[in-house]
């Protein structure tokens, strides 16, 4: 309903575009969705801009389904791009594409660590959960790439899309490739798109080769993200296990499934469950809900904080990982957060330098 009144209020102004999706509809040149035949557009139809927040008038623009299958009018060149989560940042960026404004990593006050030598710079607009508005409206973005999660509540929408068009590109726990290709799409470089991802099957396939090589092949491999006295295992739909099913590691059995979308607490009674022959350990911020900064940095200092409070927690010490010195501590803005292309090659980087 929402996304249904925005659209009948710009339509006078995406008059040319509208007058583009006639003919399309007419000749079969533009595919329509069932959005698209809702609001009278059709999907890939093109236009000018003109009254369209956040695009300059004379802009040239096109039309695109986002992951709600919703027809959003973007730049056909955007300039002034925002990403308000941190797959769309690590997207934007695989495309060579830096974002005027982006949102702190998950439990950090500063950009994704791991994006750091090249998001250090990008202003902050707020948190993934909390976004400030003031700050985005500033920096004027012709377009707006986010998840449909964490701080885009209906409220938070109707506000951003008065400065900009919002592009909702994916779900927390999607598939990475797919959320991905609609940050191509949206930036119009879907072509790009497609070959960075066929260049990393190549080098997955390649690392993959290696492994088994070496004698990995029958090994299992834990991620457990500690957090104050307790551990959280990330199981295979999150980005890091995405990174290990394509390069071929084992998971050991109480990892081997997917989850929630998130980190999976484990009590004291189940610590086993963390155990494999190798064990990837981080941290991703606070150890408490109301001191946030408590569990240190989430880089690989926050993980040796975290590993000196993980032996004092009784059974820690007793893990096979533990006793064969195989707890590979690991950057944890990488290891535990979610991400794009420059996240998944750089999990898969980090095991092929600790492992080969």
């Amino acid at each position: 309903m929402r996304r249904r009144m925005r659209l009948g209020a710009v339509a006078m102004a995406l008059a040319g575009i509208l007058l583009l999706a006639s003919c399309a509809a007419t000749t079969g040149d533009a595919k329509e969705t069932s959005a698209g035949s809702a609001y009278g557009v059709a999907i890939g139809a093109e236009g000018i801009a003109e009254g369209v927040p956040g695009i300059e008038d004379g802009t040239p623009i096109r039309v695109i389904e986002d992951v709600n299958h919703e027809a959003v009018a973007v730049p056909v060149d955007p300039q002034r791009v925002i990403t308000l989560s941190e797959p769309t940042l690590d997207g934007a960026l695989a495309l060579g594409v830096t974002p005027i404004g982006s949102v702190n990593g998950r439990g950090q006050s500063t950009m994704p660590n791991y994006l750091m030598d090249i998001a250090g710079d990008i202003p902050a607009v707020g948190s993934v959960a909390q976004f400030n508005f003031e700050a985005i409206g500033e920096l004027k973005p012709d377009l707006i790439l986010t998840y449909a999660s964490g701080g885009n509540n209906p409220e938070s929408v109707a506000i951003l899309e008065q400065i900009a068009p919002v592009y909702f590109v994916g779900y927390a726990g999607a598939e990475w490739k797919t959320t991905f290709m609609n940050v191509a799409d949206s930036l119009n470089k879907v072509e790009e798109g497609e070959q960075i991802l066929a260049e990393f099957d190549t080098y997955a396939e390649d690392v993959k080769e290696r492994l088994y090589e070496a004698g990995f092949e029958d090994k299992t491999f834990s991620i457990v993200r500690w957090q104050g006295s307790n551990a959280s295992l990330i199981l295979k739909e999150l980005p890091p296990g995405m990174a290990l099913d394509a390069i071929g590691l084992k998971r050991p059995p109480a990892q081997d499934k997917e989850g929630r979308g998130h980190s999976e607490p484990v009590s004291l009674e189940n610590l086993a469950d963390a155990d494999a022959d190798y064990m990837f350990f981080g941290t991703l911020g606070g150890s408490s809900v109301n001191n946030p900064e408590a569990g240190g940095t989430a880089d690989l200092a926050g993980a040796e904080d975290a590993y000196e409070e993980a032996q004092n927690v009784p059974g820690f010490t007793e893990l096979d990982a533990y006793q064969n010195g195989n707890v590979i501590l690991v950057d944890g803005s990488l290891w535990t957060s979610t991400g794009g292309p420059l996240l998944m090659t750089g999990i898969i980087e980090f095991v092929e330098s600790a492992l080969l």
